[in-house]
């Protein structure tokens, strides 16, 4: 009969030697039990009872908790408040109450480009074209008729970009390039073109305020002290006739007709002066003292920084 007892694992202590005794096997060393003591384990009875805390310290932790609810509970009435008076700041109230901030900040730029293309209207148009768009050398600009829809911000554009050319396509035209971008390139960069439009399309319901044109502060009138103010020229409320006709693209004919100068409420006939309300001081500006609708080659007398001298109307200047 076999054995099937298993042989045994070696666990890689190694056998004695034959001839020597056998290691004796110790176990781990065991702790009578009177002898075991947990008291620095332990703590005193009083404070198991309570969790380890104190009655003060209870007390204290209760009033830190309902502080921090209500710091929580400020805070987030402090956060949401903030969000709706953000919101409301951003886009304006409700009713009508407030203006949305982005608003506000382009009608403020829309009358600082107002002022300064005054400056440089003044400066540079007002010698051909009258201090108040009247007309002289060059064609009335202040007509309701012309502002309605001819004179739009596309086409004063081309205009000062390409020159008089552009109106008539005569190449010879007293108008010049007044753009830097223009072939030959002039003296007003794309800023100060974006400003000079943004005058002449400005609306007669606005008061401006005249202002120095390197330092931006407002000028006073030297004999009354207030500061000197100015309207646009469009009328806002202006519709022109059921059946008035588009105004032609070249205005010759301007220059031979007697009521080519429309006044601010469109009617015929009448000069338009909407201009400043005090003189202003810019020495290129020329205040003609003849109509610039007078017949075909009647001298126009025109005064300038205190000189008088006569020139022959210009026909077909555009």
């Amino acid at each position: 009969m076999t054995d099937q007892t298993p042989a045994p694992v070696p666990d890689g202590t190694p056998e004695p030697a034959p001839g020597e005794p056998a290691e004796e096997q110790r176990l781990p060393a065991t702790v009578p039990q009177g002898a075991m003591t947990a008291d620095r384990f332990s703590a005193v009875p009083s404070i198991k009872a309570n969790a380890g805390l104190t009655p003060q310290r209870s007390a204290g932790i209760v009033r830190q908790s309902a502080s921090a609810r209500w710091v929580g509970f400020l805070t987030v009435i402090f956060v949401s408040l903030f969000i709706v008076g953000y919101w409301f700041y951003e886009l304006g109230a409700p009713a009508g109450l407030s203006e949305a901030r982005l608003a506000q900040e382009i009608d403020a730029q829309q009358v600082t480009a107002v002022e300064r293309g005054y400056n440089l209207y003044e400066a540079n148009c007002a010698r051909c074209h009258g201090a108040n768009g009247e007309g002289a050398i060059g064609p009335t600009l202040n007509r309701q008729d012309k502002l309605f829809a001819h004179l739009n911000e596309d086409y004063l554009r081309n205009v000062l970009t390409v020159g008089g050319r552009y109106v008539c396509g005569h190449a010879d035209s007293l108008m010049p390039i007044w753009s830097d971008q223009g072939h030959p390139p002039g003296p007003l960069n794309y800023r100060q073109i974006q400003e000079l439009i943004a005058f002449l399309r400005a609306t007669n319901d606005v008061t401006y305020i005249v202002r120095d044109a390197e330092l931006g502060t407002p000028l006073k009138d030297p004999l009354t002290g207030k500061e000197k103010t100015f309207t646009g020229w469009r009328d806002p409320k202006y519709q022109p006739a059921p059946d008035a006709t588009p105004y032609p693209a070249c205005w010759e004919d301007e220059f031979t007709t007697p009521s080519a100068s429309a006044g601010p409420s469109g009617s015929p006939g009448a000069s338009a002066e909407p201009g400043a309300s005090a003189e202003p001081g810019a020495s290129a500006s020329a205040a003609p003292s003849a109509s610039a609708g007078g017949g075909g080659g009647a001298p126009i007398s025109i005064v300038a920084q205190g000189i008088a001298f006569t020139t022959p109307s210009v026909i077909g200047a555009c």
